[in-house]
Parts: structure tokens; C-alpha cells; sequence
């Protein structure tokens, strides 16, 4: 009887983990560490989410130094649809739908056309990533999702 209901309760563990992972599209999400493609299998759990790595030698590199991909777990994040655009990352105000910059195939809206052009005229990819991206700016401007939301 103990084999039965422990195997159930096993079971249940692995059906449920199975059925929340799977409520994340990983189409088109690139690893945290490195470009490739990130796969349900590998993942951490980070700000009340998960961020998912091609493959173990990376998801090992983001656990010694999470600190070295902030940028990049949280741009995955919003990717994934856990974490949602509240407000305008760089002032916190209410954000303008025609102000907007699409970065690593993720749309991120301003408050006005200053905060846009500031992220649009940055150096490169990486130098916008990190303007719209680093915690400061994803404390302003993004937002777990809640369940009944999904």
C-alpha cells in the first residue's frame, strides 16, 4: 500500500511539473548564457520564475554568477510571458503604445520620446538590453504575472 501511494504521489509531482512548465513557449527563446536555443529540461528558478539554457554547462555557469546575466534572465522572463511591461523602465510612468523599441524580438514600450530615443540611440544590442533590462529598470517597469492573468 506505501509503494501505491507513494508511485501516486510521484506521479502527481511529475504531472504537475510537466503541465506548469509546459504553460511556457519557449519558440523562438534563446538561452540565458549562450545564443542558442533554451530548452524546457534546463532551467533555474529566478524572481518567482524560471529561466531555461541550451543545455547544463550553461544553466551551471548561471548559478556560480546569476549577477554576470541579469539582463538577459529578465529580458527571458518578459520573453516567456512571466513578467509583463507595467510601466516605462526607465522613467516608472505610464507608458505610451506608439513609443516603442523592439529588442531580442521582445516590444518594449516609453513614456515618451525621450526614454525611446534613449534606448533606441544606445551604442548596440547589449548596451539596450542593459538600459531596459538591469534590475533598476525591470523593477520600474516590469511585473510578475499572476495566474488568473495567464
Amino acid at each position: 500500500m506505501k509503494k501505491i501511494l507513494a508511485s501516486l504521489v510521484a506521479t502527481l509531482v511529475v504531472a504537475t511539473a510537466t503541465t506548469l512548465s509546459a504553460d511556457v513557449d519557449l519558440e523562438g527563446v534563446k538561452c540565458v548564457v549562450a545564443p542558442r536555443d533554451a530548452q524546457e529540461s534546463k532551467s533555474a528558478e529566478y524572481k518567482e520564475g524560471k529561466v531555461y539554457f541550451c543545455c547544463g554547462n550553461c544553466a551551471g555557469k548561471f548559478a556560480k554568477a546569476p549577477e554576470k546575466y541579469t539582463e538577459k534572465a529578465n529580458h527571458q522572463l518578459v520573453a516567456t510571458k512571466q513578467y509583463k511591461q507595467t510601466a516605462c523602465p526607465i522613467s516608472g510612468r505610464d507608458v505610451d503604445e506608439t513609443k516603442s523599441v523592439t529588442l531580442a524580438g521582445t516590444k518594449v514600450t516609453f513614456c515618451c520620446g525621450n526614454c525611446e530615443g534613449k534606448v533606441a540611440s544606445a551604442e548596440d544590442d547589449a548596451a539596450k538590453m542593459k538600459l531596459v533590462f538591469n534590475d533598476k529598470a525591470f523593477e520600474k517597469g516590469f511585473a510578475k504575472v499572476e495566474k488568473e492573468e495567464e
